[in-house]
């Protein structure tokens, strides 16, 4: 499928239903899981070598990461849907211009933000509110971690446009590399050598540098369609593109927003204690969201090329069977929360050590358990309509969900409720937006937006 008339075929095109799902959404998964195992890694070497404070500080700065990365999201998510029309349509030049477009564009900003970050990080330290006392903990991670958030940054443009072009076990082997690699490396950096928060830091960006060069190797394969060229015009495609992938800056972006919100509050009624107890229950629901994630990001692929052929009756199966996917692995994180959150939030503490900060963590639970019945279907709604170009719709789901309904309960629920009870507003938030999505869903079902893209 190309320019040249030549007989390639995607499998999201003409291949079986489920085969076809699972083939894109296996590697998936397994991106990330491996990249999610990394943080889970990290999480638990910093709190059983490092300490409860490092776990904290660590949380503090993920605002500032999450901010970063919700550009680079937005590009590289929004690009590649536009791509995969392209592709649908068989317009292989122009899906190369716009892949060309994004990582040239990704790689200016990431020089921009990171200099910026670094010059100007103690004032973003005292933003985030952190004490006088956490600042050179945070300093100690935060000056090695930033730039090698640019290796980071051209990795997320790759990986999806890598999958786009048929690839997605070669992101999958390149970011699972990475994962092993991180460990061995934390291992070495934090119990051998000692460097404590450093360590952590230069573990997980040296990392990172495997599935760039990998991946980037990719686009030197004579088969590949996606062609990069340096030389482009018309950069307004660009920003045409990245409107399209405004939800994922809003979910990428919100958590950051949300987690200062969390930390904030926390520090206020149970200091460092509580944002590290927070941090233990986020890396334990850090897992499905990414496999969730995944579900999504990979109906977006599959979906964007069967809405640019036209091919509704496609559409619809693939979501069918994702929505089932989803339930399955719902009904899983629940049960996991609610029989095993003890043993799960001492594998990353030293249970003598931290006693407080497990018994909080363990309040929390009860509290937070209940967002796996909604936060799953609410992102795979918000990846269908980036995939069928409705911007509007996929930006107001991942806006509610992500920013304004927790950040609003959040609120409300802190000034009314007493102790550590404000968690619930998580959950809650979930609910209401669930029922949004449902709406936006049927009212953008697949046959409706054909016809109207026609």
């Amino acid at each position: 499928m190309n320019d040249n008339g030549s007989e390639e075929t995607s499998a999201a095109l003409d291949g079986a239903i489920a085969p076809t799902f699972f083939k894109y959404l296996v590697p998936s998964l397994a991106s990330m899981i491996a990249m999610t195992s990394a943080s889970l890694v990290d999480g638990i070497f910093i709190g059983n070598y490092i300490g409860v404070t490092a776990l904290a500080a660590v949380n503090l700065i993920i605002p500032i990461t999450s901010l970063v990365f919700g550009i680079a999201m937005m590009l590289s998510v929004g690009g590649s849907v536009r791509a995969g029309k392209y592709l649908g349509e068989k317009k292989v030049a122009a899906a190369s211009s716009i892949f060309s477009k994004t990582l040239l564009g990704v790689a200016m900003y990431g020089v921009v933000v990171i200099a910026l970050g670094l010059i100007l990080k103690d004032q973003l330290f005292t933003g985030l509110g952190a004490t006088d006392a956490l600042f050179p903990v945070m300093s100690e991670y935060y000056v090695v971690i930033m730039p090698f958030l640019f290796t980071q940054l051209i990795v997320v443009v790759l990986y999806f446009f890598v999958r786009l072009d048929g690839m997605p076990n070669l992101a999958a082997i390149a970011l699972s590399i990475a994962a092993a690699v991180n460990v061995l490396l934390d291992y070495l950096f934090i119990v051998v050598y000692g460097w404590g928060l450093s360590g952590a830091a230069f573990a997980t960006g040296l990392s990172q540098t495997i599935p760039m060069f990998v991946l980037m190797g990719y686009f030197y394969w004579p088969k590949r369609r996606l062609q990069f060229t340096v030389w482009q015009h018309d950069w307004r495609e660009v920003l045409q593109a990245a409107y399209n992938g405004v939800s994922e800056f809003i979910n990428e972006s919100s958590g950051g927003i949300i987690a200062f919100i969390f930390n904030w509050m926390l520090i206020e009624r149970a200091g460092v204690n509580g944002v590290a107890a927070i941090t233990v229950v986020n890396y334990l629901m850090l897992l499905g969201f990414m496999m969730f994630f995944s579900i999504s990001d990979s109906v977006t692929v599959m979906v964007s090329q069967n809405f640019g052929a036209g091919y509704v009756k496609r559409i619809e199966a693939f979501l069918k069977l994702a929505g089932s996917v989803v339930a399955i692995i719902s009904a899983t994180f629940i049960w996991l929360l609610l029989t095993m959150s003890e043993e799960m939030i001492s594998i990353f503490v030293d249970e003598k050590n931290s006693a407080e900060m497990i018994l909080l963590a363990k309040e929390f639970i009860p509290f937070v358990w209940p967002v796996f019945l909604f936060v799953g279907f609410n992102m795979l709604v918000s990846g269908y309509l980036t995939a069928v170009h409705r911007p509007f719709e996929s930006g107001l789901v991942a806006l509610l969900r992500s920013l304004v309904l927790p950040a609003g309960f959040l609120l409300l629920f802190y000034f009314l409720l007493s102790d550590y009870q404000f968690v619930v507003a998580l959950s809650v938030a979930e609910g209401f937006a669930f029922f949004i999505a449902a709406a936006l869903f049927f009212r953008q079902r697949p046959s409706k937006v054909l016809r109207s893209s026609r």
